[in-house]
């Protein structure tokens, strides 16, 4: 419970109605108690005012809200109406403001704990979920939910939004959590999602194709993840060399955050601490290297796979250094390393391939994946992977030159078609792609018969692209994702090496507004056991 006074300090006028208790704050007004605020902010379509009548009729005893859009207006009819029976505070630029107001309501308890922040286009996932198995008392808030490893409540972002963040927060720190891995998204950042909470670090894994279909540009994608470095508190932050961004990123660290680097190619900085592996040698059960850190080399060993594993796991020393942990003891502790559900994770007994579920949906990640597994694949390398519709359309062609360039079995499938046709996507994947082997029985509709329209307008669109030599892959399309998975599973030899890639932990497909439980894991984990019968 917190005063109205307190939580408007400085953010807007104080009523002339009286200070209040508020025993709750709430977006959405089907959520609204007796004795909460409803916070109604300018939505893109709606503005949250819309619904203001619900939320007093529930309980509401103040009405917070933005005069941006209509909100003004929406408020003045309600208020010349006497639909209004509770005080009505505008606040302007309250979406970006309500991180703040939140924290105050909750207590701050941001201020009370280490919040490193990691973003980047891949790898913060993985990187949040290895932290709060590497750090005592660490919780997690990213794309697999909040909480502890192994023990996560869902979230509906990989950022959540301001409200909710400080109230994960606050029951974080009940919960005895001294140290929160953040998954920190370039969405969330531009919307204040995350204003209102004191950084101690920022981890930088890495910058890559991501999102255009919402930034724009690149520089646009770039400037928002670099808004991270200008958050209060922040103490460090850790910034892999080996990204064609790092020079940017390290340009705008403020000269009183110390400055942290990591590097799996061995390279080094002139200034500010640096970890750096060599010496990488890829195995059948994962991965290991050299550390060098200052004058201490140590060996690491992990049962992970993947050069981006490598960046990964230094991303995660790196901040184990910062936090006190030393280096021998920290390689002991990466040893004991659990992978993440539908990150890079292995299916399959000896007697079977290599299966891998992989969230791989930008044109780095799915490179980063492939040749990585070419390094641990005896014989032929699969992957099986498609594009999400409504979505940044050109990394598609992209998607689709790396596969062949690294898969020797290419098998183009649905992700998450959404509002597109399937097709439409497939084709625009196979625009990137030299080979047109799979011509001859594929490019099929939902009901498995040749299209060949689709066929004679992708033929016409490859007949422009420049030839170049890439590995003589055979390119498949199989809409139907489940039947892609299980065709290649059958298909594979026992020491072939599969990618599933797209949608890693994903429960559902979404496809015409509608989802429909799906696992790529479940269906990879049935094909193995039929293939074994």
């Amino acid at each position: 419970m917190e005063q109205l006074k307190n939580l408007l300090s400085g953010l807007a006028s104080f009523p002339a109605q009286g200070d209040m208790p508020i025993t709750g704050l709430a977006l959405d007004s089907r959520l609204v108690v007796r004795g909460d605020a409803f916070v109604a902010l300018a939505g893109a379509k709606q503005h949250g005012l819309a619904h203001v009548e619900q939320a007093i009729g529930n309980g509401a005893c103040v009405v917070i809200f933005d005069p941006a859009g209509n909100g003004r207006q929406l408020a003045e009819t309600m208020q010349c109406n006497d639909s209004a029976l509770v005080p009505m505070i505008a606040v302007d630029n309250l979406g970006l403001k309500l991180g703040e107001l939140a924290a105050r309501f909750y207590g701050d308890p941001s201020r009370s704990m280490s919040v490193i922040g990691i973003t980047g286009t891949n790898g913060k996932t993985s990187c949040s979920q290895f932290l709060s198995q590497m750090l005592d008392d660490c919780g997690i808030i990213g794309t697999l939910g909040w909480g502890e490893w192994g023990n996560l409540n869902k979230t509906q972002n990989t950022t959540p939004d301001a409200l909710a963040i400080q109230k994960i927060l606050a029951e974080l720190l009940k919960n005895k959590k001294r140290i929160v891995a953040m998954e920190v998204s370039s969405h969330g950042l531009e919307q204040g999602r995350v204003n209102g909470v004191t950084f101690k670090g920022a981890v930088f894994t890495n910058i890559s194709r991501d999102h255009l279909d919402y930034h724009g540009t690149m520089d646009a994608y770039v400037q928002a993840k670099l808004a991270l470095l200008s958050k209060p508190g922040l103490a460090f932050a850790a910034v892999n060399l080996d990204d064609v961004y790092s020079g940017q990123i390290i340009a705008a660290v403020p000269e009183s955050v110390q400055l942290w680097h990591f590097s799996a190619n061995g390279k080094t900085a002139d200034s500010g601490e640096c970890v750096s592996a060599d010496n990488i040698l890829h195995k059948t059960d994962g991965i290991e290297f050299d550390v060098r850190w200052r004058d201490q080399l140590q060996r690491v060993k992990v049962p992970l796979y993947g050069d981006f594993n490598v960046e990964n796991v230094l991303a995660v020393l790196t901040v184990m250094l910062v936090m006190g942990v030393p280096l021998k003891k920290a390689a002991e502790k990466l040893s004991f390393l659990q992978p993440v559900d539908g990150r890079m994770e292995r299916f399959g007994a000896e007697t079977d391939p290599l299966v891998f579920v992989d969230y791989a949906h930008t044109p780095d990640a799915l490179d980063k994946v492939l040749s990585s597994l070419r390094k641990h694949c005896k014989q032929a390398l699969w992957v099986v992977f498609g594009c999400g519709g409504n979505r940044d359309k050109g990394k598609r062609p992209q998607m689709g030159k790396i596969a062949e360039q690294w898969a020797d079995h290419v098998v183009i499938t649905d992700d998450n078609p959404r509002y597109e046709n399937g097709l439409d996507i497939v084709k625009d994947i196979l625009a990137g792609c030299s080979s047109t082997a799979w011509m001859q029985d594929d490019c099929k509709g939902a009901g498995g018969r040749a299209t060949k329209g689709a066929v004679a307008e992708v033929e016409q669109r490859m007949e422009q692209l420049p030839r170049e030599p890439v590995r003589p892959a055979k390119v498949d399309v199989i809409q139907n994702r489940e039947q892609a998975i299980q065709k290649v599973i059958a298909s594979a030899a026992k020491n072939d090496c599969i990618v599933i890639a797209g949608k890693g932990h994903e429960q559902y497909q979404e496809s015409n507004g509608v989802c429909v439980s799906f696992s790529d894991r479940q269906v990879v984990i049935d094909a193995l056991s039929r293939r074994n019968r």
